[in-house]
């Protein structure tokens, strides 16, 4: 899973920091599906859940404060949808806090987010470069 250019919007901050989610995410997924020891697939879950729990939410609070200087008109629905994906980690974390790890559950994990990525920057943020196309270009 590799960033593309196609996935930019045109707003410098947002385009470094999706490009960061990717990077880390196409990481753990190379992990994970590798033959490498089972400590170091582990390591490489509880790294990339901490990194996601913090980076996703500091990435959410300046894309929505962005939407909001904007008057961004979907902010609402991408504020839902931002919950939800945190929602969806908090419950991965909970859930390998009290089942331990297992190979099923990681990569089940792993394609969540590949799948939650790619769908919410290819789509839903999409939407954000377009409104900012439409007034003209990139709003600092």
């Amino acid at each position: 899973m590799m960033w593309k250019e196609k996935y930019k919007i045109g707003v410098d901050l947002i385009d470094q920091q999706h490009e960061e989610l990717f990077r880390r995410v196409s990481e753990f997924t190379r992990i994970i599906r590798s033959e490498e020891n089972w400590d170091a697939r582990i390591d490489k879950v509880k790294e990339t859940m901490a990194f996601m729990k913090d980076y996703v939410v500091d990435h959410f609070n300046e894309e929505e404060a962005y939407q909001a200087k904007i008057n961004y008109p979907e902010l609402e629905a991408h504020k839902k949808a931002h919950a939800s994906f945190k929602e969806g980690i908090e419950n991965y974390v909970k859930i390998f806090e009290e089942e331990g790890f297992n190979e099923d559950r990681i990569q089940e994990f792993g394609g969540k987010l590949m799948t939650w990525l790619i769908m919410h920057v290819a789509g839903m943020d999409q939407k954000i470069g377009e409104y900012v196309k439409s007034k003209g270009g990139q709003i600092q």
